[in-house]
């Protein structure tokens, strides 16, 4: 990735022509280049491509039937103000400070929430939420006994966990009470949320909590209407076979990308 003064100076330093920015520009016009605001994704050493890699040459072969056994899990944060670069005001010149013109933001943001869920084919968890900070004790206490370890047997006897590699996940008091618990875990590779089905599923609750009008005046209220769209989240079921079907191809995306970065 490089602007088009990175480009100017590339070039007047090794070739040592000099050119203006604009005339780059004009000529990345010509073969149909533009510039877009790039996609921002997780940060992939060579390390993390290998094992994106490897795990989906693993996956990529398994059925729809098998990805239904898996439960996706992850926490997200949502914030009272969520920042949005696309925000646009409508206005003429001379008028910067004009009513109506200036988007007001409490400091910090106003805060943030943290929730817990998990999601199959088959079930939906309770969206839990987590208080502070998560720590091994209470992801064992307060999501795994009460909540991961119901949703699995419901799911069947095949059920599979998903989580990621998060210090709370893979702590020992959590590894000790996956092993008595006799839960059937997933290795995951690191900086892979574009492999997880349940980050889309935090878009939709977003873009639901955004439609209410006002917006949430506290933070209490912006829980309340989170764990009201994801009780209530219309065609769930058909949303979320549809993001849970959709794992093979992301399997045969990062594959294609040689581990990088998918479309998800």
């Amino acid at each position: 990735m490089a602007t088009a003064n990175n480009i100017r100076q590339r070039l007047q330093a090794t070739t040592n022509t000099v050119v203006s920015g604009q005339t780059i520009r004009n000529r990345l016009h010509n073969f149909g280049l533009r510039a877009r605001r790039p996609v921002r994704g997780t940060t992939l050493t060579a390390n993390h491509r290998a094992a994106r890699r490897a795990w989906c040459t693993q996956h990529v072969s398994l059925q729809r039937q098998q990805w239904a056994q898996v439960l996706f899990t992850d926490e997200s944060r949502f914030c009272l103000e969520p920042a949005d670069g696309c925000i646009r005001a409508w206005r003429r010149r001379g008028e910067r400070f004009a009513e109506g013109a200036v988007l007001e933001r409490q400091r910090f943001g106003g805060g943030s929430v943290m929730v817990w869920g998990g999601i199959s084919t088959r079930l939906r968890t309770p969206l839990y939420h987590v208080v502070g900070n998560l720590t091994g004790v209470r992801y064992e206490n307060d999501i795994l006994q009460p909540l991961v370890v119901p949703a699995l047997q419901a799911i069947g006897p095949r059920a599979i966990l998903q989580d990621d590699n998060a210090p709370p996940h893979r702590s020992a008091a959590v590894n000790t009470f996956v092993q008595q618990a006799r839960v059937n875990r997933m290795l995951w590779p690191a900086h892979s949320p574009d492999l997880n089905p349940i980050e889309h599923m935090w878009d939709e609750l977003c873009r639901r909590v955004q439609q209410h009008h006002p917006p949430p005046a506290n933070l209490g209220q912006l829980l309340q209407w989170l764990q009201q769209e994801w009780n209530g989240v219309p065609r769930a079921f058909i949303i979320l076979c549809n993001l849970i079907h959709s794992m093979h191809q992301r399997c045969v995306e990062c594959l294609a990308h040689n581990g990088g970065h998918t479309r998800y």
